[in-house]
């Protein structure tokens, strides 16, 4: 949301903006928040240790409807599947305030996979009125579900805004990573709740694998700080050779780190979208994805969390030029950087309507 922010502000003769955060993740969204110079008017800082779906959803709710009451906003905008945003959404429907959807109709339709982001995402487009999809196949997906034409808006995904700004304004390394230039760097990232347990172990022992058979690469893994990440990574990767496990980086080392990479092993659904627009191959480990785009344009793969699976495919990638390059040089379909202005486009026209 942070490049939406930021061209609202631009326009502020306009409209004016009043940011609240919830705190889901403290630790990432603080880095954010200060790479992009936003402050918030509303901190609600939730965050809880092992907290859960049922707590994070009520605390959620609860507080921002207070926020809602007082502030009175004429839209309120929300980003992509988190709990949050669902439940941010929910508050806001019982308020009677319309919401607009960023990044919305996407979709696995798999109500458990990803759990429990696809009923999250499902539920907030059930609920908005303003939808801003990314893609083509988003607005499909909108349009199946009997959302009226005339509310979705073709945007691109601002996800793409905010890296390319990133990558041009800022050149920061990671302090205390060494990376040996001789070697090609395997950036890998898994945190997803439905890779908990055997899966994420499969994903450590794919690492291995790769490690043990391919003298010429090394693995960089920033580690979720949950428990149920930290716990088997550690167990099964901790104090191997060429193997890094560093601590959750911010956003802007991130995107260095991506750019620096030769390959990239993901859950996350926003790196699918960011690493194209870098040329650099992506590996889903995850059996579907709410981004199908990436598949069909060929700059993403999915593996799953099957070893032989993963080491099979990055080892094809690491062996055969031919195919590397198939997918470092496909088109991004997720945007152009614009999604932003094209956001603030239609909220000039809303608030033309409200007023």
């Amino acid at each position: 949301m942070a490049p939406l922010i930021k061209e609202i502000e631009k326009n502020s003769d306009k409209l004016e903006s009043v940011v609240c955060v919830t705190a889901q993740h403290r630790q990432i969204l603080d880095q954010v928040l200060e790479l992009f110079d936003i402050k918030p008017h509303f901190d609600l800082n939730i965050m809880k240790e092992n907290q859960n779906l049922w707590t994070l959803t009520s605390d959620v709710l609860l507080k921002t409807k207070e926020v809602i009451e007082k502030v009175m906003p004429d839209v309120v905008l929300v980003h992509g599947d988190t709990t949050t945003s669902m439940a941010a959404a929910l508050s806001a429907f019982y308020a009677h305030v319309p919401i607009g959807h960023v990044e919305a109709g996407l979709r696995t339709f798999d109500k458990y996979y990803p759990f429990p982001e696809e009923i999250n995402r499902v539920f907030t487009d059930a609920i908005c009125t303003y939808h801003f999809a990314p893609t083509d196949k988003s607005c499909d997906n909108l349009i199946k579900s009997q959302i009226p034409k005339e509310h979705i808006y073709k945007t691109g995904n601002t996800v793409i805004d905010a890296l390319l700004y990133t990558v041009e304004n800022y050149k920061e390394d990671v302090e205390g990573l060494v990376l040996n230039p001789d070697l090609k760097t395997i950036l890998l990232t898994s945190h997803r709740r439905e890779n908990f347990g055997e899966p994420i172990r499969e994903i450590c022992k794919a690492v291995l694998e790769l490690i043990n058979n391919n003298k010429n690469i090394e693995i960089v893994y920033p580690v979720h700080p949950n428990p149920n990440v930290r716990k088997p990574v550690y167990e099964l990767l901790g104090g191997k050779e060429r193997i890094h496990l560093i601590e959750p980086l911010e956003y802007a080392q991130f995107c260095s780190l991506m750019k620096k990479s030769h390959i990239i092993l993901t859950d996350s659904g926003g790196v699918q979208e960011e690493a194209p627009s870098l040329g650099k191959p992506v590996l889903v480990l995850r059996d579907t994805t709410e981004r199908p785009e990436a598949i069909e344009y060929g700059t993403v793969k999915l593996v799953g969390t099957n070893k032989e699976k993963i080491v099979s495919t990055v080892q094809t990638l690491l062996d055969n030029e031919v195919e590397y390059k198939k997918m470092a040089e496909a088109i991004n379909p997720y945007g152009d950087g614009l999604a932003s202005k094209r956001i603030v486009n239609v909220l000039m026209k809303i608030e033309k309507t409200c007023n």
